[in-house]
């Protein structure tokens, strides 16, 4: 990738205050799988993978989700291209977008599901996919259930 040369100082101060994680769509999800009686972790690191987090993990299911931003990982419905500087951009957006397939990749090589939502999609609809998949998981295996709360939708 081209060396990092920001475009000008108030790039570089708007881009180094974005935040990574407990973004607004995250803390909606989560509040919607909580409130349905589901318990996970949050910000977990990927088995095997240095550097890198899962927003939201069900351990003992192996449901690893995340919540793509638009931006930064390239939706292909509201993704961006910054005209300054676009060379860099474009090299450090295809890398983070290259880097999620390879985290999925390995996730799933290593048995586990990975879901992955974009920041624009409804908070209640992404709950109730997750909270229906970890349901069916934890039911095929045993795994308990979540208090039998997992009505999500009204």
């Amino acid at each position: 990738m081209p060396d990092a040369v920001p475009s000008s100082a108030a790039v570089s101060a708007r881009m180094s205050k974005q935040g990574s994680r407990d973004t607004a769509p995250e803390i909606a999800v989560r509040r919607l799988l909580h409130a349905a009686g589901l318990r996970y972790r949050v910000n977990a690191p990927v088995p095997g993978m240095a550097r890198r987090t899962i927003d939201i993990v069900f351990p003992r299911v192996k449901i690893a989700v995340f919540l793509d931003g638009c931006f930064w990982h390239g939706c292909p419905e509201h993704a961006t291209h910054p005209k300054s500087n676009a060379e860099w951009w474009r090299a450090k957006l295809d890398k983070n977008m290259a880097r999620d397939v390879e985290t999925t990749e390995h996730l799933t090589a290593t048995g586990w599901t990975v879901l992955r939502f974009w920041e624009h999609e409804r908070p209640d609809d992404v709950a109730q996919r997750i909270a229906t998949l970890v349901m069916f998981v934890r039911t095929r295996t045993g795994e308990g259930s979540a208090g039998g709360r997992i009505a999500l939708t009204e």
